[in-house]
């Protein structure tokens, strides 16, 4: 506690005063009628209520012998010792104390009139102070990002109102993700609301050695007991000691690490052990133990975000949330090896706290390739708490199959003694992998490097898998006897070359995956091959990246292959006839630009992959592609020459159909009506069939840089999102406000589209830059409320068009169109990217206020990169320098955009509402705009507009509104264009046809 007592007064607050007021966890403020008489005492409690607003911090008031009311209001004799006051201070002075005093005045508090005994007043008070002390975290945890999130989370699993009887709760999550720490700040928030409390630590670590198992549950217990009891050496008998001495307690539990049912049996087994309102909680990587004692309320620990997990190493590194100059590049590269693993990345940061950048570097490039022994330690747990079949699919999943769905794992190991469904399902469970959005087995990157380690400890002629590069070389070089060999996984950025024998893999007739790939993303011309090369005969997986040859070797059997992966090879064609396929799943020719024929795959009728981007020497798709009925994904971007695709109608399985870049493509083939993604950008068709409308499950539809197409056929009522950017389309059809799902539209650079009808009110987003000759939108009005619009370039737009845009309401989106100056109904306005606004100038502007915020850009220079992204920056700044709120935004122009091309105006909506900070109201308020990139684009002005205002001067927006003639475009800008046809926003469409969250020419990317 802190007394400022013995503090000399002046005129200023002392640091010391500062430094304990924020370090506080609470702050009790005694108001009396001579309070408001010390300038002292005023100025303390504007760093008192600094820090509740900034960091939380708890106020307590007691107002003794004035009213709250003349604490707010500054009025009887609390308000003549403030005037007094004030008459020797400042006006700024008065106005911060006055808000301040009424912030504290609505602060429920004890009220001395309210109580007949002083003492009974101050007891209240104490027990008051020690429940919020003890509701609060304690400080040994502020290092841990993001734990209120999770404590939030337990608390609502804990249910702590019900206390009818106990109950147990698990914490679950992988090694190193902070399950403990969670659990411990919990226990540390929870403990003095219940009657004992122990916390066991370490169950994993439980020695059992020359114990029976009812002698290691006496054990177990006599732990338990001695230790919430306070009893050492205590000694128990029989296995009901728990449920006797604990049954009428309302006791609070943590039993943490926990890796074997014995153990709960032993110290929870029942919830009628603890009396009513306990709780346990256990923490375990194993949710199947969870399962298995029936506890069903548990909390699954995930991975820090990228943002989270850069501060968490930044503390440890830097003693800071943030990197030092010339250290950001290093600490996103830390993150990314540990691959947000906070253990981890606190180890790590431990580590590397006061070394020099070498050093880092130096470090950095030894953990590519092996793990700290510290955060092995800590993973290989896990790994050696399984069983030897266990083991074997961890090490396969490690080393093979990271990123593949159980069935494709499954028929991989088809032929093994492996139980794979069972043994995935031990895997999850035990936090060894997990399931990604999108149903992947995922296992952690320094899991991966545990499983490497296990297999580099094994005897040489017991590996099953081969992974040291030397070591495989040598094998491929000598025809060494492998027979054990199951897999391969040669890396070959590690050596300079490897000449593989004709015989190689004669001997390793039992070898079923072999993978060839450069980690280092360089040519792969390290690898020498015979062309009679004989593979084994059993592969289930062939993955070879930049393979030599330009065909297969004709004793080569795909019988039993499952995945043909041959990216970037030198293949002209893989091999002769018709091969027994009905085992391939997925085959990938990416980049294999020599290929000139595929192969007959009549026979592969399980195929459900096919990728064949950049293949530009391909002209034709075979015929037999039609039959393959459980093909679900085909991709042939990208193949410049190819000229031919069959029909694919009778392709009831296929979902995804990208054809992207296929330039010489004219005739757009039959698909099947089951299709859900469609992209067809960059290619010679010139219209849709009539009978797309009945594909009732396409929900994406891409057409963009189709220079040819200009009629848009009726389209499904499923579609959401819809990209017609640089076609040659002329007009919009009216039916498309009927496609109640449509949320994006694109319609960028189409250059002959003179107007858009009414659009249906699920448009989140439309993108219309670049649209040289439209000049009306219908229906503006219309629109949500939180459409993102984009009409960069677009200096034909009419008047009514423009007014529309610029007047309709809209909460928090955002739209940029044409313009020179900030249109007077924002009635605040400066120069520049500063704008200042003062409350008591401005009446309406209040801590809930939402306002409207234009500033115009204009471009200093071509942006000519890939890269067009532009980021708006809005700061709100108390006078003091407070940083109240920031509001970050970006969007970006498409390719074939040379940026804007003259002045424009970019509007968005915020609020301040559920922010009620004092600060925010009691200072004059700095909104300050920035542009990235700084030397392309310039704020010129910008304005601000509250909600609530009259804003019925259409006609004062004119100049704003005035029309830019396009002859103004530079002749540089016009050569752009000529240079730089029309291609597709790659980055874009990915963002959006992944979920279609709302990532589009805007983006929230900050709001604190």
């Amino acid at each position: 506690m802190f007394d400022d007592q013995e503090i000399e007064r002046s005129q200023t607050i002392a640091p010391a005063l500062i430094k304990a007021i924020k370090e506080s966890r609470i702050s009790i403020i005694l108001l009396s009628k001579n309070y408001a008489s010390s300038s002292w005492c005023l100025d303390e409690l504007l760093e008192i209520v600094k820090c509740k607003e900034a960091m939380g911090q708890i106020v307590m008031t007691v107002f003794y012998g004035v009213d709250p009311s003349d604490v707010r209001k500054q009025t009887g004799e609390f308000g003549r010792s403030f005037n007094e006051t004030c008459s020797r201070s400042t006006k700024e002075k008065r106005r911060k104390w006055s808000q301040a005093l009424n912030h504290v005045g609505n602060i429920a508090g004890e009220h001395f009139q309210n109580w007949d005994n002083e003492s009974k007043m101050i007891e209240k008070i104490s027990r008051d102070i020690s429940n919020k002390l003890n509701s609060t975290i304690s400080r040994d945890f502020d290092d841990m990002v993001g734990l209120e999130a999770h404590l939030e989370e337990m608390k609502y699993l804990l249910d702590l109102d019900y206390k009818d009887g106990a109950m147990i709760v698990g914490i679950c999550g992988p090694a190193g993700i902070g399950k403990t720490t969670i659990a411990r700040a919990l226990y540390s928030l929870l403990l003095s609301s219940f009657q004992l409390s122990c916390f066991v630590e370490n169950l994993s670590g439980s020695d059992n050695r020359g114990l029976d198992e009812y002698g290691f549950k006496l054990r177990l217990q006599e732990q338990l007991l001695s230790k919430i009891l306070n009893q050492n050496g205590m000694r128990i008998y029989h296995l009901g000691a728990i449920q006797e001495r604990l049954c009428d307690q309302k006791v609070l539990i943590v039993l943490d690490d926990v890796n074997d049912l014995k153990q709960l049996e032993a110290l929870a087994n029942e919830t009628s052990w603890f009396g009513p309102g306990s709780r346990i909680i256990v923490t375990t990587e194993d949710k199947g133990l969870l399962e298995q004692h029936g506890i069903n309320k548990t909390y699954h620990v995930g991975f820090p975000s990228i943002e989270e997990a850069l501060e968490i190493f930044c503390i440890y590194a830097f003693r800071k949330s943030s990197p030092p100059d010339g250290f950001k590049k290093l600490t996103k590269r830390v993150t990314n090896v540990f691959d947000n693993l906070p253990l981890g990345l606190r180890v790590m940061g431990s580590s590397l706290r006061g070394k020099g950048e070498d050093e880092w570097e130096a470090l950095l490039d030894r953990l590519e390739t092996s793990l700290d022994r510290n955060i092995e330690g800590a993973l290989r747990v896990g790994y050696d708490s399984l069983q030897e079949e266990e083991q074997a699919l961890f090490l396969h999943i490690a080393v093979f199959f990271n990123y593949n769905k159980d069935e494709h794992v499954i028929a991989m190991l088809a032929d093994s003694n492996l139980d794979v469904k069972q043994g995935l399902k031990i895997l999850t469970n035990k936090s060894l992998v997990y399931r990604s959005t999108s149903g992947k087995i995922v296992m952690h990157k320094l899991l991966q490097q545990v499983g490497r380690k296990a297999i580099q400890r094994q005897e040489p002629w017991k590996r099953h898998i081969l992974i040291d590069a030397h070591e495989i070389c040598y094998v491929l070089e000598n025809d060494t006897d492998t027979r054990a060999a199951l897999g391969i996984s040669l890396d070959t950025s590690g050596i300079n070359k490897v000449i593989i024998s004709e015989g190689a893999f004669k001997r390793m007739r039992n070898l079923r995956f072999l993978s060839v790939y450069n980690t280092r993303y360089v040519k792969n011309d390290q690898v020498d091959i015979p062309e009679d090369l004989e593979f084994p005969p059993h592969l289930r997986l062939l993955r070879w990246e930049a393979y030599p040859s330009n065909a297969l070797p004709t004793t080569f059997h795909p019988e039993y292959l499952v995945e043909l992966d041959m990216k970037e090879s030198q293949l002209e064609k893989l091999w002769q006839g018709t091969q027994p396929l009905t085992n391939l799943k997925k085959m990938d020719l990416t980049r294999s630009s020599h290929l000139k024929e595929l192969p007959d795959l009549s026979n592969a009728t399980n195929l459900e992959r096919l990728e064949l981007s950049y293949c530009k020497s391909l002209v034709e798709i075979p015929s037999s592609f039609s039959e393959l009925r459980k093909l679900e994904t085909l991709v042939i971007h990208n193949c410049t020459k190819l000229e031919v695709v069959p029909t694919l109608i009778n392709l009831a399985s296929l979902d995804f159909f990208n054809m992207h870049g296929c330039f010489q493509l004219k005739k757009f083939p039959g698909i099947s009506t089951h299709i859900s993604r469609l992209v067809i950008d960059d290619t010679l068709v010139e219209e849709l069939p009539t009978s797309i409308i009945l594909c009732t499950r396409l929900r994406t539809l891409m057409i963009s840089g189709s220079g040819n197409f200009k009629t848009l056929t009726y389209l499904p009522l499923s579609l959401t999102y819809l990209d017609l950017r640089c076609t040659g389309i002329e007009k919009i059809p009216d039916w498309i406000k009927d496609l109640h799902e449509l949320s994006f539209l694109h319609i960028g650079g189409c250059r002959n589209l003179k107007s858009l009808p009414q659009l249906p009110l699920s448009i989140r987003w439309l993108n219309a830059c670049d649209c040289e000759s439209l000049e009306s939108v219908a229906c503006v009005s219309s629109l949500n409320s939180f459409v993102d619009l984009n009409f960069t370039n677009c200096f034909k737009l009419n008047q009514e068009t423009r007014r529309d845009l610029i007047q309709q309401s809209f909460f928090r989106s955002l739209r940029i169109l044409p313009g020179r100056e900030v249109p007077e109904t924002f009635n605040h306005q400066a120069k520049g990217n500063v704008l200042t606004i003062r409350p008591e100038s401005d009446s309406q502007f209040s801590a809930s206020s939402r306002f409207k915020a234009c500033f115009v850009i204009s471009p200093t220079r071509l942006i000519t990169g890939r890269k067009r992204l532009i980021s708006l920056l809005c700061r709100l700044i108390s006078k003091n320098g407070d940083s109240i709120n920031e509001v970050y935004h970006c969007f970006s122009l498409p390719d074939q955009s040379p940026g804007t091309q003259s002045e424009h105006l970019c509007l968005f909506h915020y609020d301040f509402h559920d922010r009620d900070r004092y600060f925010e109201v009691d200072s004059e308020i700095l909104f300050e705009f920035s542009c990235t990139p700084s030397d392309a684009y310039e704020i010129v002005q910008c304005g601000v507009g509250t909600y609530g205002e009259e804003i019925e001067q259409i006609s004062d927006w004119s100049n704003a509104s005035e029309e830019i003639e396009t002859e103004n475009i530079s002749d540089d800008v016009n050569q752009y264009r000529d240079r730089h046809p029309c291609k597709s926003d790659k980055a874009s469409k990915e963002a959006n046809v992944k979920g279609h969250k709302r990532k589009g020419f805007w983006s929230w990317l900050r709001r604190r």
